[in-house]
């Protein structure tokens, strides 16, 4: 059944590079609509298009069709070049007009040690609820530490606004992407750490705006939902 697939996929050396157009295609549509839901699978399907050709490119030359894996490696070369380009030229410009607010308190994202979150942060001692908010392995992509004491079972994620225009950020990635669960019987504050990295879609590299990080919390008991605590950072939003 796979091999059918695949040979129905890649033997007409066409197929991947009508996929490969829809997808940037779309892509570039949505580059100036900003459907923000369609972003991520997007960026997805756009990496899975460029591995698409580069296979159809193997394929079509254990085939011998040495004409149109030239043609196919042109094609994958001009569009990465072409992307970059743009990327890097362009930009996103939704954080173009955006100014942070004085007066109130804004902290910026702790960097962090080759991945790794600093020794100092790692062996804090909290007496009280606190957010530490960390630059991950690039700009607009993030990790978290929450200290919280007396807290029963439960999820906690994160919710993100844009200070000045209230817009919630990356609404359909961060509270699925910053899941984690927590439980603490204790009086003393215990650090959860998210589990894995999450990016904030909107803005552009160097391009900093204030946000306020709502922490959220789910109990595993059924009951409602609730914010536990909010902390204001200057970031910046994912280059993709």
């Amino acid at each position: 059944m796979m091999k059918k697939i695949f040979i129905y996929c890649f033997d007409k050396w066409w197929r991947p590079l009508l996929f490969f157009f829809i997808i940037a295609g779309l892509d570039i549509a949505n580059s100036e609509l900003k459907i923000q839901y369609l972003q991520k699978p997007l960026s997805i399907l756009s990496d899975i298009s460029v591995i698409v050709l580069l296979i159809s490119f193997i394929y079509q030359l254990y085939k011998k069709q040495f004409l149109k894996g030239c043609l196919t490696s042109i094609i994958i070369i001009v569009s990465l070049v072409i992307t970059m380009m743009m990327t890097l030229i362009d930009g996103d410009h939704w954080a173009d007009d955006l100014k942070i607010p004085t007066g109130i308190k804004i902290e910026t994202p702790v960097k962090m040690d080759n991945f790794s979150r600093p020794d100092s942060f790692l062996n804090l001692s909290k007496t009280q609820t606190d957010l530490v908010l960390y630059n991950s392995w690039q700009p607009g992509i993030y990790e978290y530490d929450f200290w919280m004491n007396k807290i029963e079972s439960g999820v906690i994620y994160l919710k993100a606004f844009e200070i000045t225009q209230e817009e919630e950020l990356s609404s359909n990635y961060v509270k699925q992407d910053t899941k984690t669960p927590i439980n603490n019987p204790s009086d003393s504050f215990i650090r959860f750490s998210s589990e894995k990295t999450f990016k904030i879609y909107e803005g552009d590299w160097g391009k900093f705006y204030a946000a306020r990080f709502e922490v959220w919390f789910k109990p595993n008991s059924g009951g409602q939902e609730r914010k536990l605590f909010q902390k204001n950072f200057k970031i910046e939003g994912w280059m993709h």
